[in-house]
């Protein structure tokens, strides 16, 4: 008997070509990631004495951050040139920037702010609970700003700047709470990534107040931010919830001695499935 080949059309053997089988994974899909920095710059002043904005906008760009929470920044002020250093930094780093303050200060403004590449959907400045100043102990107003951008992966995701009081423990404390209630109350699980200068050591009381809510990116042992030059006390920290949603694949201190009297803190997150 006369076997006969069937020949399929090119058209077709390519169209079986391209179908996967069913059970087979096809490559997978490479995960969003994010790359954070949190960096109080010190109102512009480097460890020479210099106000020099340049000079942080090129550490920032270093590191090609999506997001930067920013402390410590002068608008207007007198002693940093009058400088709107918020705008200046967007401007240097091409980002978009968005500005917190906290109080008036030398005829300008001081507070927070954030620089983003990701689109900014919302904005929200949120005061903290903080003692006035008296004649005996000088405090300054506290507060955060909290911005929600589109994320890499298309979804809402919400980065916080913060400043933590500077010699008040119980200040601290009622600021750590406070932003737990701002931020991680029952039912908000918008992914959500904290950074900023809390003024407190990793065993210290505001920050087991955090820890109760947030996990934190920092390594083991922590690596010190402050002062910047032979660098003591860890205080400078980037914090994210819920765990789920975010994994926090590489983290560091960056060994910046001269443009503030911080160091930056430095982390890449992979956004998890929501």
């Amino acid at each position: 008997m006369k076997h006969t080949v069937r020949r399929w059309p090119v058209t077709f053997l390519s169209f079986l070509l391209s179908v996967p089988f069913f059970g087979v994974a096809t490559a997978a899909e490479k995960p969003a990631t994010l790359r954070v920095l949190c960096y109080n710059i010190h109102f512009g002043q480097g460890m020479d004495g210099r106000y020099v904005v340049a000079r942080l906008a090129e550490v920032i760009r270093q590191h090609k951050p999506d997001l930067v929470a920013l402390q410590e920044i002068d608008v207007g002020v007198e002693r940093s040139g009058r400088e709107h250093q918020i705008r200046r930094l967007g401007e240097l780093t091409g980002m978009a920037s968005r500005y917190g303050p906290t109080q008036h200060f030398q005829g300008g403004l001081y507070g927070n702010g954030v620089l983003s590449k990701l689109p900014i959907l919302d904005v929200v400045i949120h005061p903290l609970p903080y003692t006035e100043a008296t004649k005996e102990k000088v405090t300054y107003p506290r507060g955060c700003i909290a911005v929600t951008v589109r994320g890499p992966d298309g979804r809402p995701l919400r980065f916080v700047s913060t400043h933590f009081q500077h010699n008040l423990p119980e200040d601290r404390l009622a600021e750590a709470k406070r932003i737990n209630q701002l931020f991680a109350g029952k039912g908000d699980n918008i992914p959500t990534i904290l950074a900023g200068d809390m003024n407190a050591t990793p065993e210290s009381d505001p920050m087991k107040e955090l820890h109760r809510k947030w996990t934190n990116t920092m390594n083991d042992p922590p690596q010190p931010t402050a002062p910047s030059r032979k660098p003591r006390s860890r205080i400078d920290y980037v914090l994210y919830r819920p765990a789920k949603s975010l994994r926090m694949v590489e983290t560091k201190v960056i060994a910046e001695e001269m443009a503030s009297d911080h160091r930056p803190v430095f982390a890449v997150f992979e956004l998890g499935r929501p």
